[in-house]
């Protein structure tokens, strides 16, 4: 959007904004509670409400119930279950009776609630060691001394191995129609697999056999409540390319490695585990590397005092530079290449993920169980902007500017814009010089929690609200004014903010106006990945609300 308002338009717009509500598409209430839910996208056309007893699997676009059940009913051995776990890809949903040992597992296909098959084989499984393949239509299945493979719809068990250790992680299909895939370790898991050591290997799926390994430097991990893998997987012509703290280069033919850019790198105590969390992690602490051409920009954080940039020919492997020292730097999550600079965010927000599971002791003496998933970006100290010349990695420039704070910084075009929570910098690439600062109390919606970009403009999440400005003259754009709430969801152009007590806004960024939907407090919502809907799961009640 390239307008821009007038102080008398920004103030017209603010005051309009409040009052339009999210219009609702239907209203189901279930059977029963809920302690589990899923939402499928609009094209798969259905998602699942569930608790300890039973399960029910609605229509997404009319709310009409699919199918429910008790477990009891649906499975043989089940009366409860103690986890849940849908595999989305494979239309099925993993159903577990923890038993002393003894766990029953019942599998069933998520679309009719059908089962497809159960077993008391597999102990100790959980979301992390069960991976679904479509490539084969089946489940490799992690155990602590092998690997095994599964059909999805029936379970039978088509081969084992004891040469591959750990949970499999993302993998990338090679031409010839085998896998690459790596092996990790989740952290609540680590007692698990005894004997544990980092491995890539290539695997021939028809049959278990382990047709080339090696080894891998940093450590492979999900995010403890999204899923998403940290890392990355590619095969391009003869090479397999794992970025992972850096980048490792293996010949796809034989596994040798071509070579290492890489280091280790854990963010210990870089922010703390909040009370009760059972599952934690930091993350985009240490930006990814960045490929122009057949150059190959790599942050070397493997030392705690002093940390680099290094330059790679990304064909060879070949160091070409090394940038002096970047002095105790804890996390640098931004890094960019913008014509012969390369521009770094020193310190700000980093993202953490945790699963809190605590008791709370009530007045009369009882206790309740809390639980919450929760995702925040806290801000990590000391702050800085540094640049380095890509033809020999010399220092540019050092901005003084941001000491004392820092959000994040983004590129816009040709523009560096880098916040301080207070204001919007727009800073010379070459030379770090200030173009202009514009407070960020212009688009009125308070301190900024982060910036990013839409289009051709920066988008402020602020303490009250969102707004929008164009950093090619420093205006502010639009604003929408909402109360305290964090940033749940974007997708395209639309945001979800969330109030501690699950009231959402949704913001249309081309404008900044929003409309809101208030939930009771606790409420879980889900966003459509098309961005046109958000489903509500309230007690017993699942409520479809239109973006739009």
């Amino acid at each position: 959007m390239k307008q821009i308002l007038t102080p008398i338009l920004m103030s017209a717009a603010i005051g309009l904004h409040a009052q339009e509500e999210m219009p609702t598409v239907w209203e189901t209430k279930l059977e029963h509670r809920f302690d589990y839910t899923g939402t499928g996208t609009e094209e798969r056309g259905y998602s699942f409400s569930a608790d300890d007893k039973e399960m029910t699997v609605f229509d997404n676009k009319t709310g009409a119930t699919k199918w429910t059940g008790r477990y009891k009913d649906l499975t043989p051995k089940l009366s409860k279950v103690d986890e849940l776990i849908p595999f989305w890809e494979s239309d099925a949903v993993f159903l577990f009776d923890r038993k002393m040992g003894k766990d029953q597992i019942a599998v069933l296909e998520l679309a009719t609630g059908k089962m497809l098959w159960n077993t008391d084989k597999y102990q100790n499984l959980s979301d992390e060691n069960v991976v679904y393949i479509p490539e084969k239509d089946g489940f490799a299945i992690s155990l602590k001394e092998r690997l095994v493979f599964v059909k999805a719809k029936t379970g039978e068990e088509l081969w084992s191995t004891d040469k591959f250790k750990g949970v499999a992680g993302q993998y990338v299909t090679t031409p010839d129609g085998k896998l690459v895939m790596v092996n990790f370790v989740p952290g609540n898991l680590a007692a698990l697999f005894t004997g544990f050591k980092n491995q890539i290997v290539k695997i021939d799926l028809a049959n278990g056999n382990i047709l080339w390994e090696n080894t891998y430097i940093g450590r492979a991990e999900r995010k403890v409540i999204s899923k998403e893998f940290l890392y990355d997987l590619n095969v391009e012509g003869d090479k397999v390319f794992l970025r992972m703290n850096g980048m490792q280069v293996y010949d796809l033919n034989t596994g040798a490695n071509i070579y290492t850019a890489a280091f280790d790198y854990t963010p210990d105590k870089i922010v703390g585990a909040p009370a009760g969390a059972k599952k934690f992690g930091v993350y985009h602490a240490v930006a990814d590397p960045v490929i122009v051409g057949d150059d190959l920009y790599v942050l070397d954080m493997s030392s705690k005092k002093s940390q680099y940039v290094k330059k790679y020919d990304r064909n060879s492997g070949k160091l070409l530079w090394t940038s002096p020292e970047i002095k105790e730097a804890r996390a640098i999550p931004n890094m960019y290449v913008v014509g012969d600079r390369i521009l770094l965010q020193i310190g700000g927000n980093v993202e953490c993920q945790a699963y809190i599971y605590r008791r709370e002791r009530q007045s009369d003496g009882s206790y309740t169980i809390v639980e919450e998933w929760r995702i925040w970006r806290p801000n990590v100290k000391p702050n800085g902007v540094q640049a380095f010349n890509t033809a020999d990695g010399s220092l540019a420039w050092d901005s003084e500017r941001f000491r004392k704070g820092i959000t994040n910084a983004v590129v816009v075009g040709d523009q560096f814009v880098v916040c301080s929570g207070k204001e919007l910098y727009s800073m010379d690439v070459k030379t770090g010089a200030e173009k202009f600062v514009v407070p960020v109390a212009k688009g009125g919606v308070g301190n900024a929690d982060q910036i990013m970009t839409y289009k051709d403009l920066v988008v402020v999440v602020g303490d009250k609200g969102v707004s929008t400005f164009n950093m090619s003259t420093g205006e502010a754009v639009a604003s929408g004014k909402y109360k305290k709430a964090d940033l749940e969801d974007v997708e395209g152009d639309r945001m979800i903010l969330k109030t501690a007590k699950a009231d959402i806004a949704c913001f249309d960024l081309d404008n900044c106006t929003y409309k809101e939907f208030k939930a009771r407090t606790g409420a879980v919502t889900s966003m459509s990945t098309d961005g046109n809907f958000v489903y509500v799961y309230d007690k017993k009640n699942v409520t479809k609300v239109a973006t739009r």
